[in-house]
């Protein structure tokens, strides 16, 4: 009688050996007891060394929750120019709702500054009185500027221009749109919404040394000239996103155009100031009314929408240049290992069939604003004390 053998079990496979204490030292050049410090999270150890330690024990692959690589508060600067703009209003919302999704660690100081103060934007980009890990500005482009801003970089201090790009300025990461796309954009719809032909087309904005709105304004004007040359674009005037001097620009246009006998048949502004044109757009009659595209789908714009006065709005969504611009500054002080966006952030279009709902999240105002948090003690003091002025 055979008896069968059963065949021996095949081995386990052995185990990847996991990098020990002497080789996690031997990589950041620290001893074994300095890993054991980090690691464990015993004893001081200055952030150098740490971040060092931490670095090397993530390139051998360390199967364990590593500390954070940083000790304390990481305070990130905002500088902003003045503006009652409603996209300014949504940006400053932003910037308060994103801060109370942040680790209390990490803090938002919002500086607010006359944009026409030199002496001020340069004294707050040069520094603050607290330790500076990043910086975000919006603000024009200027020689000046852009000399602050390269001292920071040499500083290590990494830096984010919300908005509005900042010159040829390496280094400097972007957090906004593709001004240039966005004014393109105004263009071919202009040329494809044009109810009379041959015409022209008005263009205001805000101040053209303001990069932003020098793109928009280029971006129509060539889109227009692709597109559409029987639509004369006119030079473009600036308004500063003032009411009264955008109604006396299109009023003085329409006039132009009734002595002319070349209608006006277009119409893009690509900052503020929308009361003062939609004042002189309700005295025509609708077959008069030019074709109208602005930006930022705001309060003012919406009931300018479902009238028929407005076509098509631009939304450059404030909340996502906000969030993008935190993403660049976390990943570049260790806090995210993903690298931000490299491209310029989406926007949105906007016409009378697609509107929000009333009371729409973007431009809805804080239920706890971060000013009055601490007092309900729902944010710790120090997260609470970053949205001062």
């Amino acid at each position: 009688m055979s008896v069968s053998i059963p065949s021996p079990a095949p081995a386990a496979p052995r185990r990847k050996r996991s990098a020990r204490f002497v080789e996690i030292a031997a990589v950041a050049g620290v001893s074994e007891t300095t890993v054991n410090r980090v690691l464990n999270e015993r004893g001081s150890v200055s952030p150098e060394t740490r971040a060092r330690v931490i670095a090397a024990a993530r390139q051998l692959g360390v199967p364990r929750v590593l500390p954070d690589p940083r000790h304390g508060l990481t305070r990130f600067d905002v500088v902003m120019a003045r503006s009652t703009t409603p996209y300014a209003h949504r940006l400053d919302l932003a910037l308060q709702r994103i801060q109370q999704m942040l680790d209390p660690r990490i803090l938002i100081h919002r500086h607010i500054v006359d944009g026409d103060d030199e002496r001020r934007v340069l004294q707050l980009l040069a520094g603050s009185v607290h330790r500076r890990d990043g910086l975000i500005v919006a603000l024009r482009d200027s020689p000046a500027v852009r000399t602050a801003l390269q001292q920071q970089l040499a500083r290590g201090v990494p830096v984010v221009a919300l908005m509005s790009g900042i010159g040829a300025l390496e280094g400097v990461r972007y957090a906004g749109i593709d001004n240039v796309a966005a004014g393109r954009t105004a263009g071919h719809f202009l040329a494809r919404l044009a109810r009379r032909l041959p015409g022209r087309v008005l263009i205001l904005t805000n101040r053209l040394d303001f990069r932003a709105h020098a793109e928009r304004v280029r971006g129509c004007q060539q889109a227009l000239a692709e597109r559409q040359p029987q639509l004369q674009a006119l030079a473009p005037v600036e308004c500063g996103d003032d009411p009264a001097l955008a109604r006396i620009a299109l009023e003085a246009a329409l006039q132009d155009a009734r002595r002319d006998g070349v209608p006006l048949v277009g119409l893009y502004h690509s900052g503020a100031g929308s009361d003062g044109l939609a004042r002189v757009l309700r005295q025509l009659t609708p077959p008069e009314r030019p074709v109208w595209i602005g930006h930022e789908l705001s309060d003012e714009h919406r009931p300018l929408l479902r009238l028929g006065l407005m076509d098509l709005v631009i939304d450059q969504d404030p909340d996502g240049q906000v969030a993008a611009s935190l993403h660049h500054l976390l990943h570049a002080t260790g806090h995210v290992e993903q690298p931000g966006p490299g491209a310029p952030n989406e926007f949105r279009l906007f016409g009378p069939e697609n509107l929000p709902g009333e009371g729409s999240y973007l431009d809805a105002p804080l239920k706890a604003p971060v000013e009055r948090l601490q007092a309900s003690g729902s944010v710790p003091p120090r997260a609470a004390s970053v949205v001062g002025r």
